[in-house]
């Protein structure tokens, strides 16, 4: 009786140790082994990062960022401005698993859909009024009009997308939990792809002719 009640205190301790141990599947980003990784953007960017600044040059500068103090130079979607702060641009991030992003919309501005493989996203509109989403992988939208001060969650790699709905600017600052959560543009990546994607791929998929594929084509190509 001794040895059976022994033998489930281990099986138990075992099932307590799974259950409370953080796989690094759990995260977008592998944990860092150290206090920090100022990325050295001079030398090649790897799997898991830039590599290490030698402690010596780093400096004080390298933790502090204005980036996101002004509208952003990338151009996403219609009328939408984005400025990001991710490892390539604020190398006191690398090894953290982090980002943020500011996108300063027009009126009627879109950021259409679009996903993040390497990420889940947060965010809180700071101005305006916008209409966000996301569609599940059952086909199940979830959207809302938001105001100044709400905040929205898109989960990892599902479909998301933003619009300006009030009749001013909108404005919004996001997270991201991985240090470079990569965009991947839905309509970018169907129409605008190097080499194009064969039309024979495109016509069954949308159930429509190659002339509906080759307008469609043509407008991303203006």
């Amino acid at each position: 009786m001794a040895i059976r009640s022994s033998s489930a205190y281990q099986l138990l301790f075992c099932l307590l140790v799974l259950v409370f141990t953080p796989f690094p599947s759990h995260s977008a980003d592998p944990d860092p082994l150290q206090d920090f990784c100022v990325a050295d953007h001079n030398a090649t960017f790897s799997v898991n990062g830039y590599p290490c600044k030698p402690k010596s040059q780093v400096t004080s500068e390298d933790f502090f960022y204005n980036g996101l103090s002004k509208e952003g130079n990338v151009k996403i979607g219609s009328g939408v401005l984005v400025g990001f702060a991710d490892v390539q641009t604020f190398p006191g991030l690398n090894t953290l698993g982090l980002s943020m992003a500011r996108a300063d919309f027009a009126p009627r501005g879109l950021i259409p859909p679009h996903t993040h493989p390497r990420a889940s996203e947060s965010g809180v509109v700071i101005e305006g009024k916008l209409l966000v989403g996301f569609i599940t992988t059952d086909n199940v939208l979830h959207s809302k009009v938001l105001t100044a001060g709400q905040m929205f969650v898109f989960p990892r790699g599902l479909v998301h997308f933003a619009l300006n709905v009030g009749r001013g600017k909108a404005r919004i600052l996001v997270a991201y939990n991985s240090q470079l959560p990569g965009v991947a543009l839905v309509s970018t990546s169907l129409f605008a792809t190097t080499p194009p994607i064969p039309n024979q791929v495109l016509t069954k998929t949308f159930l429509v002719g190659d002339e509906v594929i080759n307008e469609i084509r043509s407008k991303f190509r203006a």
